[in-house]
């Protein structure tokens, strides 16, 4: 059974769109202002200059500063200032936190077979800040296998085994995607780590995980396990669906809604 979940901020008057989750952001010029950020993980608040983006109470927003790196959420704006732009720290990011399409329950997470629902590109700017111009990456994997109904393949330890039992079991498997056979996830432990593996045919390969382990970690084993879920909820329920496209994308309940709908001034939900 399929639940609809909509969710529609307006501006004026208008009917919720069925079938929708959608928080829609109209495109405007940008207007100078000094922001109040507050940062949940340092439980601090701090005033921001920004002429970049047209910010409203409750953004996302990443900034410059001894907090780059950190997600801050706007709690005020304020258009009537006069300051020295040396002394103040900008505003670098906003994060878009709009997601439209259909998604259906499947235990702890909702997921979607829409690749414009809820793409990669968009939930990894939800944990991890713009990457900066001089910022290197390279990745590398072996040709190692193992069959996702059989975990023992992954060769871990029964510590991180029982670490990574004790994340999937709290959720923190935030984000999982399959397109086609490649992979993608985040997890969130002391801080989000990005997951990439392929999956065909039963089997894994190519598994990375952004942490500084050198062997399969514990966040690896808990997006297993939340895919091995994930993947039998979806023969059980919406096998049609994810034949028919090829993917399928699921968030945590708590994370589409810290996201998409926690701090939103204005809106309908509807369920």
């Amino acid at each position: 059974m399929a639940f609809r979940i909509g969710f529609v901020a307006e501006q004026t008057e208008s009917k919720p769109v069925k079938a929708t989750y959608t928080v829609p952001q109209e495109q405007t010029t940008p207007r100078k202002s000094v922001v109040q950020v507050y940062f949940e993980d340092s439980n601090r608040k701090l005033a921001y200059y920004n002429d970049q983006f047209d910010l409203h109470c409750g953004d996302f927003v990443y900034v410059d500063g001894k907090l780059e790196g950190l997600r801050g959420r706007v709690v005020e704006v304020n258009y009537n200032f006069k300051i020295k732009i040396s002394e103040y720290k900008r505003v670098i990011a906003v994060i878009d936190t709009t997601v439209n399409g259909q998604f259906f329950i499947a235990g702890s997470h909702f997921v979607t077979f829409d690749r414009a629902a809820l793409p990669v590109s968009k939930v990894a700017t939800w944990y991890m800040p713009p990457a900066q111009e001089d910022d290197e990456f390279v990745s590398g994997s072996d040709d190692s296998s193992f069959m996702l109904e059989d975990l023992s393949g992954m060769k871990v330890s029964g510590a991180i085994a029982e670490r990574g039992y004790d994340y999937y079991m709290s959720n923190k498997v935030r984000y999982l995607c399959i397109d086609g056979s490649k992979g993608y996830a985040i997890v969130e432990g002391g801080q989000p780590y990005e997951v990439e593996f392929e999956y065909w045919d039963g089997a894994i390969s190519g598994l990375t995980c952004s942490c500084f382990c050198s062997y399969n970690c514990k966040h690896e084993f808990a997006i297993m396990l939340q895919l091995r879920e994930t993947l039998e909820l979806i023969e059980k329920n919406y096998a049609d669906e994810y034949e028919r496209t090829g993917y399928f994308a699921a968030v945590s309940k708590g994370t589409l809604f810290a996201f998409a709908i926690d701090g939103k001034e204005t809106g309908s939900f509807i369920l």
